[in-house]
């Protein structure tokens, strides 16, 4: 079961760059270069933040986060999850399928979080908290315009 895990575990960080990702721990450090011995400039504590990852050296990502920064942070720090964060601007319309004429099931405030799971190219299913439901994808910021994810 171990070896299953591990080869899995490498497989994933063979994947081409850019790829997205998110922060998997409450706790995360982006550092100026791909080491420990690198000063830190961002405290990462919010975990499922979609990030996108430029770059890799070792055990290191080249990170983006949605402000536009960019850094170093330890790949154990980081999950395959996939997130989106709300653009900003206006609290965006969650509907209870993926059609702008269904019903609005609630909005969702800039800044807000939550879990992808599927996305058609321009509908994404998004999960906030214990509420989901679909997303125009150019509202969100995690996935690539006219991407698929299943």
């Amino acid at each position: 079961m171990t070896a299953l895990v591990f080869a899995v575990s490498a497989a994933a960080q063979d994947k081409p760059v850019p790829y997205w990702a998110s922060i998997a721990s409450g706790e995360a450090m982006m550092r100026t270069g791909p080491g420990k011995n690198y000063p830190g400039v961002w405290l990462y504590k919010r975990r499922d933040l979609p990030i996108r990852v430029l770059r890799r050296h070792e055990s290191w990502r080249l990170i983006e986060d949605p402000d536009g920064a960019r850094g170093w942070m330890l790949v154990a720090l980081l999950s395959e999850r996939r997130t989106a964060m709300v653009k900003p601007g206006k609290p965006r319309a969650i509907h209870v399928r993926p059609d702008g004429n269904s019903r609005i099931a609630y909005q969702a405030e800039p800044g807000v979080v939550g879990r992808i799971d599927e996305c058609t190219g321009s509908w994404c299913h998004i999960q906030i908290g214990k509420r989901e439901g679909y997303v125009r994808a150019g509202d969100i910021w995690g996935v690539d315009e006219g991407e698929v994810v299943d």
